[in-house]
């Protein structure tokens, strides 16, 4: 898929584009050579500079991702900083880049993110963040928690055009049909790989889907993969940015919710930190009412919490999948088929225990249903 070219013919958003691609194998400095000529290429201000006023540095990003801070010095000795993406090969297996450059466009305007600069053969460019990325043990911090709540509810109120048809079980569908057929040249992962049992997957993912089903989560314009590494802090500004929207669509609030508090446990999956009932309903009081946070019912409380629990399981069930498919595809140094038996393992520690308070609730509406009704 032509992404560089959907942003082209796309008028409304207006965005340079350039058909040039960067190697991201190479290291940083022989890639300053590319990256020069692309940035000269999308932004014309800079083509009459020689290469000695652009500089690059690597800057922490995700697992499928390389980020690159380009700094450059202007003709009157002002300097500017940009970010550049580089796509990870192969990435379009599990990520909808004509979809990510829709909603990029609406998000930013909302404020959401860094500001899309231009779009090339194998990344985009954007405004350059001057705050940290945030660690694991951030999320859990009660002031940061309520920002992120906060923040969270007004991303998940843009609109963003067209269909809001929920992708959370298309898509899950769809990585089970790529993840259940690969084969493996390394024996080894082979090896591990076959143990895997996806007639079992299979019905786990149509159990919860009937049982989530129920619930009547609401649809909102989701992030789907609000780690830490996707927020960051400008803390003299006291400012929270939440980044890097490829896994956004509509998708279930609860959803959301569920997959940032797995984040806590961070790539290592120490699921000991995933955070307790208390700091799950203190991040649901400034989710449903920031302003007057004490003022959430119980009976709100409980809702959102039986739906997140619900809907965290499907987390567990979409990275794992998904990492079956970056173990075949990515070229990146992760051991994504381990990665696989963290999350599907702790998928069925928790099941039980999620599942039995989704049904209860259920029964407990239903029964509330027929009383009111009499």
């Amino acid at each position: 898929m032509d992404v560089s070219g959907e942003a082209r013919n796309n008028s409304n958003l207006q965005i340079p584009y350039s058909s040039l691609t960067v190697d991201h194998t190479l290291p940083v400095p022989d890639m300053k050579p590319s990256l020069v000529k692309l940035c000269k290429d999308l932004f014309k201000k800079w083509s009459n500079l020689d290469e000695s006023h652009f500089s690059a540095q690597r800057v922490a990003g995700g697992i499928t991702n390389l980020l690159l801070k380009v700094s450059v010095e202007e003709q009157d000795g002002n300097i500017v900083h940009v970010t550049v993406r580089l796509y990870g090969p192969n990435t379009e297996y599990v990520i909808d880049r004509e979809r990510e450059l829709k909603a990029i466009h609406y998000l930013s305007a909302a404020g959401f993110g860094a500001k899309l600069l231009g779009v090339f053969g194998n990344g985009m460019v954007q405004s350059f963040i001057h705050a940290r990325t945030l660690e694991p043990l951030d999320l859990r911090k009660p002031k940061l928690a309520a920002e992120i709540a906060k923040q969270l509810k007004r991303f998940h109120q843009v609109d963003i055009p067209g269909s809001k048809e929920p992708q959370l079980w298309i898509d899950i569908s769809k990585f089970f049909e790529r993840a259940s057929s690969l084969t493996f040249d390394d024996h080894e992962k082979q090896k591990r790989y076959s143990t895997i049992s996806f007639k079992e997957v299979h019905t786990e993912i149509i159990k919860l889907k009937e049982l989530t089903g129920h619930l009547n989560a609401p649809v909102v314009f989701s992030h789907n993969d609000l780690l830490s590494g996707n927020l960051m802090l400008n803390e003299d500004e006291e400012k929270l940015y939440i980044i890097d929207f490829e896994y956004g669509s509509y998708s279930y609030r609860g959803f959301d919710i569920g997959n940032h508090f797995n984040e806590y446990a961070g790539y290592d999956c120490d699921y000991t930190l995933y955070p307790n009932k208390d700091e799950q309903y203190h991040f649901f009081r400034h989710y449903l009412q920031s302003e007057r946070a004490d003022k959430v019912s119980e009976k709100d409380l409980e809702a959102l919490y039986v739906e997140t629990s619900c809907y965290m399981l499907a987390s567990h069930l979409y990275w794992a999948l998904w990492a079956l498919i970056q173990a075949k595809m990515s070229p990146i140094d992760f051991d994504y088929l381990g990665y696989f038996f963290l999350r599907y393992n702790e998928y069925k520690k928790q099941k039980d225990t999620c599942l039995s308070l989704g049904r209860s609730y259920l029964s407990e509406s239903k029964t509330r249903g027929r009383s009111e009704d009499n």
